[in-house]
């Protein structure tokens, strides 16, 4: 399969048309291969328009959503990024693409093991892995300029508060198990500015600051 064109297809169809316009975000999107993160008898379902399941329950989020929540950010390519759920990798590839560096956790080994192997051959020197409870965030390297959350919290856990830079944004869906808004939370003199970005349903933020399993 074509997957150059297909993904060049998504970016113009899926992306645009619905107010992906950051060059940067569009650029990364042209560029990472999501087939590479999804098993060989998937991957030609990889510019679909949804969310795709992966191992341990989990899922490859859908490319709207990966560009919404990196657009979201701002990013100007100085950034440090912390992302909670690694998950298939594929979102921690599209930001290592525009920020200087990013700090990915994940609470499923083998997960972050296999995102880890896939993102070192594709290159990516800039991506850092840690197997921990991500609703504690990752304190060794905060405060972040920006940072996403690919699961769905009932509530903002505190430490993403703590470890977010002054001026920084974070975007993470809010709600109950089965459906959340995708907020983007800016904060300002030490306040949380809150947007909605719509409606969405992630897998559940699992650990202390988020849902029991």
């Amino acid at each position: 399969m074509d997957f150059e064109a297909q993904r060049k297809l998504m970016v113009e169809t899926q992306l645009i048309p619905r107010g992906i316009g950051d060059p940067l975000v569009i650029s990364a999107m042209r560029k990472v291969p999501r087939e590479l993160f999804l098993p060989e008898n998937m991957q030609h379902t990889a510019y679909s328009d949804n969310a795709l399941p992966i191992a341990h329950g989990q899922t490859i989020s859908q490319p709207y959503i990966v560009a919404l929540m990196t657009q979201s950010l701002q990013l100007k390519g100085r950034e440090k990024i912390l992302e909670i759920g690694t998950g298939s990798g594929y979102q921690a590839a599209v930001l290592a693409e525009i920020a200087a560096e990013v700090y990915t956790v994940e609470r499923i080994a083998p997960l972050s093991d296999a995102a880890k192997q896939i993102l070192t051959q594709l290159g990516y020197t800039n991506i850092h892995f840690k197997v921990h409870n991500g609703t504690l965030g990752w304190q060794d390297h905060a405060p972040y300029d920006g940072i996403i959350v690919t699961a769905a919290a009932p509530r903002i856990p505190d430490a993403y508060v703590e470890q977010l830079m002054e001026g920084g944004r974070l975007a993470i869906p809010v709600g109950d198990r089965l459906s959340q808004d995708l907020m983007k939370i800016t904060k300002i003199n030490g306040k949380l500015v809150k947007q909605s970005l719509g409606g969405v349903r992630f897998v559940s933020l699992v650990g202390q600051q988020g849902w029991e399993k």
